[in-house]
């Protein structure tokens, strides 16, 4: 994708020429006259505001519909309701520790089973579709190990079984990539991340390519009425203009930190998988995690990603605090592991106040 797209569908197409798109807060919408519309006429339904983000949030995406929600969960909440009591969803086996909680919320409550599988093993899922099966639903670089998988040969089995590919790019993003170009049903992002990408708006937004599917989300979205506000979905079109920029700098920023971290003696582990400006760190066990937030000075101590500032999250307490103690043995996030969004600072301010950290989290140096 050309950088100056971005910017291109990002501008809006007001009547009035005006190059940042409109706040239209109007929840109600006068008729001309009885069975005559404007095309508005309700906020929860249609906002003139909101439909400038999804429309060109869809040409991103080579989608025909985009979905604007209140956040990210609300995104997967939107999905979860094309299923029913019974069905199965084959999931990454590493995700994010909210989607294993609202996942574990539907099984329980409405019956839809999920089943994690380990899509770097092509045989595993192949053998563990049934006829229950519905959808894959996909986190290509997973949430916090950083695994990437290549989604090329599921969009074929999902194909070959009649089902729904479901992919979490809340990494990648349009930018890095289009699934739904390449073979998935249904993208998902949540948006508070790289698509808002200053740490001031709490969105979501779900994309497709077929009509039917598209029918029925926009029955769901205005019947739940989880949809994001006109603030909010002016704050995500400002996002698209910078994306290119910020996310070229986050990801040259963490690769050059991910080499550097890899000759540090306080790190075991590096988690990285080469693209975006997400890495995690495994800290060997002779060093403090909660000695090395206390230090950080640069970088902040903070639950989420994607934005212009370095945020450092600790899964085992925040992001996957819900997740059971067994289940997240199973996926290595423990005490050591901290996940890093790599924002566009300097990158020898980001490194330094990294590598001072680490120096004065080591156990038994007194601080």
């Amino acid at each position: 994708m050309k950088n100056t797209e971005l910017a291109q569908i990002a501008l809006t197409q007001d009547a009035t020429g005006a190059v940042a798109n409109p706040i239209h807060l109007s929840t109600a919408y006068q008729h001309p006259h009885l069975g005559e519309s404007t095309g508005y006429d309700y906020s929860r339904t249609k906002n003139p505001t909101r439909s400038a983000f999804e429309e060109a949030f869809a040409k991103l995406e080579r989608g025909i519909a985009s979905f604007a929600t209140s956040s990210g969960m609300s995104a997967i909440q939107l999905i979860c309701n094309l299923f029913k009591p019974g069905d199965e969803i084959l999931v990454s086996f590493d995700l994010y520790g909210g989607t294993f909680r609202l996942f574990d919320f539907y099984e329980q409550q409405y019956g839809i089973r999920f089943k994690y599988v380990d899509f770097l093993n092509y045989e595993e899922v192949a053998s563990t579709i049934t006829p229950q099966t519905r959808a894959l639903f996909i986190e290509p670089i997973s949430n916090p190990q950083m695994i990437e998988v290549d989604v090329e040969p599921y969009y074929v089995l999902a194909q070959e079984h009649q089902l729904l590919t479901i992919i979490d790019n809340t990494f990648l993003t349009p930018y890095l990539s289009t699934p739904l170009e390449e073979g998935a049903d249904i993208v998902l992002h949540s948006a508070t991340k790289y698509i808002g990408g200053h740490n001031d708006v709490l969105a979501g937004v779900v994309t497709v390519k077929d009509e039917q599917l598209a029918e029925e989300l926009a029955s769901f979205h205005n019947m739940i009425g989880a949809t994001l506000s006109p603030f909010d979905s002016y704050l995500l079109q400002r996002g698209l203009k910078t994306l290119h920029l910020r996310i070229d700098r986050s990801e040259s920023n963490a690769k050059r930190l991910a080499q550097r971290c890899s000759s540090l003696e306080a790190i075991d582990k590096v988690l990285y998988s080469g693209r975006t400006g997400m890495l995690s760190l495994r800290l060997k066990k002779d060093y403090d995690v909660g000695k090395f937030l206390e230090h950080i000075q640069v970088c902040i101590f903070a639950e989420s990603l994607g934005g212009t500032e370095t945020f450092i999250t600790f899964p085992y307490t925040q992001t996957h605090i819900d997740m059971p103690d067994e289940e997240k043995d199973k996926r290595g996030i423990d005490e050591y592991l901290i996940r890093l969004s790599i924002g566009i600072e300097d990158y020898e301010d980001i490194e330094s106040d990294i590598i001072q950290a680490l120096d004065k989290s080591r156990v038994g140096v007194m601080t």
